[in-house]
């Protein structure tokens, strides 16, 4: 005796997915975008809502940013690499500045412990 469901190869949402099912969809417009390696990413935005599309879209094939011109694409924005407490402090503090602290604080240092 064969064990089983009556609607065996199918599974939960499967059929025909048409406007009857779902509804119908929602008018829309598209606006194409090209990044700097030459891609078109074409997103759909609402007209019911009013939706303004955004100057810049990430490309979804490489990522780098696109812009609606395609002779002038905007081009790749460089992170700044993470930088160290030690960077930060060289950009408010000079060489000489840090020398004389180390010196003073040494000073310091030497007194509590009785030396000079």
């Amino acid at each position: 005796m064969a064990g089983g469901s009556a609607i065996r190869g199918s599974r939960v949402g499967a059929g025909p997915m048409g406007e009857a099912e779902r509804g119908a969809t929602a008018p829309r417009f598209f606006v194409s975008y090209y990044c700097a390696n030459g891609h078109e990413t074409r997103p759909s935005f609402s007209i019911e809502s009013n939706a303004q599309a955004p100057e810049h879209w990430d490309c979804t094939r490489c990522g780098y940013p696109g812009g609606q011109d395609a002779e002038n694409p905007p081009p790749l924005v460089r992170n700044e690499p993470y930088k160290t407490h030690l960077a930060y402090v060289k950009e408010r503090r000079s060489e000489e500045d840090g020398e004389a602290l180390l010196d003073e604080a040494l000073a310091a240092l030497r007194a509590r412990r009785g030396r000079r």
